[in-house]
């Protein structure tokens, strides 16, 4: 039988072909799952718009912060032994942050009932916060944060304001949950149904 040596190149140079395929398909997915292990062992921190995110069941970053209440300057470490809902917004008279301020004052009395401390912190200046407190009948104080410190420790600012975000802090200062999506006219109630879960479970 004789052998068409053209054939036989043919097959060996398609063999090779598939071969190197099928390598290189092995190489990516080997590589694949080595990073899906390292993220299950060593799973990254959580990522929002503003940056890094702190860790749920964390301490919650300590900060200090001039408010418009009158107190001078309000420290978490001032709430132990209190819930606290932190809440960072944008900027003062804006239609967003104002429906999701108005909530909150609406169910203030709900937040008390919980033991719980509602604290607003956007870049705006303690005299806009004041104002803004005037006009709209706030009673729980808004902190000032100009230059994004505590925003930032918290992942939650980017360009020249604070992001919508809230964390719900715990009375030891643990970090409890966090809303990242956060839609103002349902907001408030979305935050007591947490508090209420969280509560019923400590």
């Amino acid at each position: 039988m004789s052998v068409n040596l053209s054939n036989v190149i043919s097959f060996t140079l398609t063999f090779y072909r598939y071969s190197l395929m099928g390598h290189r398909f092995f190489s990516i997915f080997l590589g694949l799952c080595l990073v899906g292990l390292t993220w299950v062992i060593d799973p990254p921190p959580a990522l929002a718009m503003g940056g890094p995110q702190p860790p749920i069941g964390s301490p919650a970053p300590e900060f200090t912060l001039p408010t418009n209440s009158g107190d001078g300057d309000v420290s978490l470490a001032d709430f132990r032994n209190q819930w606290v809902v932190l809440y960072f917004y944008p900027r003062d008279f804006t239609s967003g942050c104002t429906i999701e301020a108005q909530r909150f004052q609406r169910d203030l009395a709900a937040y008390q009932a919980r033991n719980a401390q509602i604290l607003g912190v956007s870049a705006d200046s303690v005299d806009s916060h004041a104002e803004f407190c005037d006009a709209e009948g706030i009673e729980f104080p808004l902190l000032s944060d100009p230059n994004g410190q505590v925003s930032k420790a918290y992942g939650s600012w980017l360009g020249a304001a604070s992001l919508r975000h809230t964390y719900v802090i715990d009375p030891d200062g643990i970090l409890r949950a966090q809303f990242l999506g956060v839609r103002p006219v349902i907001h408030s109630k979305e935050v007591l149904a947490t508090l209420d879960n969280l509560q019923a479970n400590t």
